[in-house]
C-alpha cells in the first residue's frame, strides 16, 4: 500500500471505489456457485493520482447444492474440486475480502465502498447473493450503485470489451491469464485509474485554458 495517501472522502461522494471481479459456475447468482473473487483497492497517492494499493483474492468452494453449468466451467477453465485450488468456504472468502475493504473505507473517511467492475451488475449480484447466503450483515458495498468500466472504456477509448479497452489504453494484456478473477480485477483497476486520472488531467488543462483566456481579457 502507498505510504502516503489523500483520503477519498470527497472525490466520489463519500464512496470508496473497490474493483471486484468474480468467476462463477453460471449466470444465476442464487443458484450457480461463486468460484473466485478478487478485490483491488484504489486510493489517491500524494500527487492526487488514483493508484492500486491493495489486492486480495480467493478461490471458493461451491456452496451446498450449488448448480455448476458445464459451459461456464469450460469457459473459465475452472475445476471447482481440483485439490490444488486451495479453495475456502464462501463465508470465509467474503470475510477475507471485506475486512481490508472496511479498513480502507475508514482510513479514506468514506461511508461505504462502491463496486467498480466491467459490466458490474453481474459482479454485484453474485457478491450480494453470497453475502446473503453467508448471513453477513455488514456488506461494505452499496447494494446496487456501481462504476462500469465498459461504459467508461467506451467513452475514453471507444472500446467496451475489457481486453480491447485495456489495449487501447496502452495496457499490456495477456489472453492466457484472462478469466482469472485477480488478473481481470487488476486490469479493470488499471483501466479505471487511467480514465479517472486522464479526466483529472483534462480538467487541469481546461482550468489553465480558462485562466489564460481571463488574463487576455
Amino acid at each position: 500500500m502507498e505510504t502516503s495517501i489523500i483520503p477519498l472522502e470527497k472525490r466520489f461522494r463519500g464512496y470508496l471505489p473497490v474493483v471486484i471481479d468474480v468467476e462463477t459456475a453460471g449466470f444465476n447468482p442464487k443458484k450457480n456457485a461463486l468460484l473466485e473473487i478478487a478485490a483491488v483497492i484504489v486510493e489517491l497517492n500524494s500527487e492526487g493520482n488514483l493508484v492500486m494499493t491493495e489486492r486480495y483474492a480467493s478461490h471458493i468452494v461451491p456452496f451446498k447444492n450449488a448448480e455448476l453449468d458445464p459451459a461456464a466451467l469450460k469457459f473459465t477453465g475452472i475445476d471447482p474440486y481440483h485439490p490444488f485450488r486451495m479453495a475456502i468456504e464462501e463465508k470465509e472468502a467474503l470475510e477475507l475480502i471485506f475486512k481490508p475493504i472496511r479498513e480502507a473505507i475508514k482510513r479514506n473517511k468514506c461511508t461505504k465502498a462502491i463496486l467498480v467492475g466491467h459490466n458490474p451488475a453481474f459482479d454485484i449480484a453474485f457478491v450480494n447473493a453470497a453475502a446473503h447466503r453467508s448471513q453477513l450483515k455488514k456488506n461494505p458495498f452499496h447494494p446496487f450503485s456501481t462504476f462500469d468500466t465498459a461504459t467508461l472504456g467506451g467513452l475514453a477509448y471507444q472500446q467496451t470489451v475489457l481486453a480491447k479497452a485495456a489495449q487501447a489504453a496502452g495496457l499490456k494484456w495477456e489472453n492466457d491469464k484472462a478469466h482469472s478473477a485477480l488478473y481481470d480485477a487488476e486490469k479493470t483497476a488499471e483501466l479505471f485509474c487511467m480514465i479517472i486520472n486522464r479526466w483529472k488531467h483534462l480538467e487541469t488543462l481546461e482550468i489553465v485554458k480558462l485562466e489564460s483566456n481571463t488574463e487576455e481579457l
